[in-house]
């Protein structure tokens, strides 16, 4: 049993060179001057880190959610996910994904379709019924 950072040390170095994904590069609400990477054609509406990384399980890369991590462009919008897309030997670690591009296609469309959005849709398709009114009480003097 190996007690201790260099194996922890090992592992940061080697994330270190995964390649970085930001939700803005997925954005069809933000143009390619602000940082959208794909065509809006593509491209899905606000993604989030935690969409981004299930879409990364569901493709079976490895991924790591930085949520500390901002976006250099816009400060505001934080959190970036790294993934792996090569292994040490340099051969694809899903056949079918060799570039950053194609990942982020195949990402933008698992997010539609990711279940905390599919709860939101139908949370919100539900909660649009109309509340009851109150009966309104005529002022008495």
């Amino acid at each position: 049993m190996n007690v201790g950072g260099s194996d922890g040390a090992e592992l940061r170095s080697s994330i270190k060179k995964w390649k970085i994904i930001y939700p803005v590069y997925l954005n069809s609400k933000k143009t390619v001057a602000e940082g959208r990477r794909i065509t809006t054609a593509k491209a899905c509406p606000d993604p989030t880190c935690i969409e981004i990384a299930d879409s990364c399980g569901y493709l079976k890369i490895p991924r790591v959610i930085e949520l500390d991590k901002a976006y250099p462009r816009d400060f505001f919008q934080v959190g970036r996910v790294r993934v792996q897309l090569t292994n040490d030997d340099g051969s694809p670690v899903n056949p079918a994904i060799r570039t950053k591009k194609q990942l982020m296609i195949q990402i933008a469309e698992l997010v539609p379709k990711h279940h905390g959005r599919t709860k939101k849709q139908e949370a919100a398709t539900g909660s649009i019924a109309a509340p009851a009114s109150k009966p309104k009480r005529k002022n008495k003097k």
